[in-house]
């Protein structure tokens, strides 16, 4: 397929949101002038009739479906019911409507938790369903898995040209740093920035950081008993001087980090390279999804060494083995993108320093 017409009209379902933001951004400078947005309050995703309304209206010609809701281990085995029932309601709206309104490409993002829990490493997308899932985040897999498949089956049986990318854990701009229930990658800078912030006595960058967003309704007005009991809450502590940091689970558990600005530009790469090939063999109709990441991981308590050293923190961690590990490993195979010819380009360590850059510009100012 020849690079997309930069004036075609192009639908970003999500664009507020960690990915989506990325994917606009990237498009936006690579001179696209056409793309059609709608925040949630415009547009309800689960609404099916609004929906519908949406694609009559607007008729895009692309649709990326980077909506979704998302959170850490903690979010996911709490919230199993929302996870499950609002990604299957956004994915069947858009996804169906993409097919009544004829659009031309449609790319559906997931992520690598829709593998099983024990799966060979690194993880090729062959793998998908060949045994059991990771518990605390199966509500969200098996509603991403149905996207995946919903795809293919709209492809098979009505010839449309719908594709799915799973990326790897992500990282970047405008992503979620709430520590109920952000991922690991950002809850751990902000922890680790809010122990440096301690460690230094400076009120007021804590009172900066709680100003732009609060902690459980302890904003940047509560006293400083209130803060440091929100902090111990949290994982953040201080004894004989020291700062502590708390992680959960052994640190042990190896993880792959892609920053986010990476995948957009995949995501562009595979609308212009990756399509849809019926074939009479049913395998090879399967599993035509295609990962998208480094193909390199380390251990999350590497990771807290990273964040530590780039933000300039001197206290210790802590690692809390009463709480989950979730799955050992999970690195991708990413031979078949590769293959293609789409590389990520930004090392672990040049991502944490610019989004720790990103971080501070938005948290700087004090009531």
């Amino acid at each position: 397929m020849q690079n997309m017409d930069t004036t075609s009209k192009v639908y970003i379902a999500g664009h507020r949101g960690l990915v989506g933001s990325a994917i606009m951004r990237h498009m936006q400078t690579a001179g696209f002038e056409n793309i059609v947005v709608r925040t949630h309050k415009e547009l309800d995703l689960t609404n099916t009739a609004a929906v519908a309304t949406f694609f009559k209206e607007e008729k895009p010609k692309y649709v990326i479906l980077a909506a979704a809701k998302v959170g850490g281990i903690h979010a996911n085995n709490v919230y199993r019911a929302d996870f499950i029932y609002d990604n299957l309601m956004i994915q069947n709206n858009v996804i169906h409507q993409s097919y009544r309104a004829g659009v031309e490409k449609l790319l559906f993002l997931g992520s690598t938790c829709i593998y099983p829990k024990n799966c060979p490493q690194p993880i090729k997308e062959d793998y998908l369903l060949t045994d059991t899932l990771e518990y605390t985040n199966e509500p969200y897999a098996i509603a991403k898995i149905a996207g995946i498949k919903m795809c293919e089956s709209y492809n098979l049986q009505y010839g449309t040209n719908f594709i799915s990318a799973m990326p790897t854990n992500l990282y970047g701009p405008n992503d979620n740093f709430d520590l109920l229930n952000a991922h690991v990658l950002p809850a751990l800078l902000r922890k680790i920035h809010l122990g440096k912030l301690w460690e230094q006595k400076d009120w007021a960058g804590i009172r900066a950081d709680l100003n732009s967003l609060p902690i459980n309704a302890i904003d940047d007005s509560a006293s400083e008993d209130e803060i440091i009991a929100c902090f111990n809450a949290m994982g953040i502590s201080e004894a004989n001087g020291k700062v502590t940091v708390e992680i959960w689970g052994s640190g042990t558990p190896m993880r792959e980090f892609l920053w986010v600005e990476d995948m957009a530009e995949a995501c562009v790469f595979l609308l212009e390279h990756m399509n849809f090939e019926s074939s009479n063999d049913q395998e090879k109709n399967r599993n035509t999804h295609i990962n998208i990441g480094t193909g390199c991981d380390l251990s999350i308590a590497d990771l807290a060494q990273q964040i530590k050293q780039s933000v300039g923190f001197n206290g210790d961690f802590v690692f809390n083995t009463d709480k989950p590990d979730g799955t050992m490993r999970k690195v991708t195979d990413v031979s078949r993108i590769n293959g293609i010819g789409w590389k990520a380009s930004v090392s672990l360590e040049e991502g944490i320093s610019k989004m720790y850059a990103w971080y501070l510009s938005k948290n700087l100012s004090v009531k």
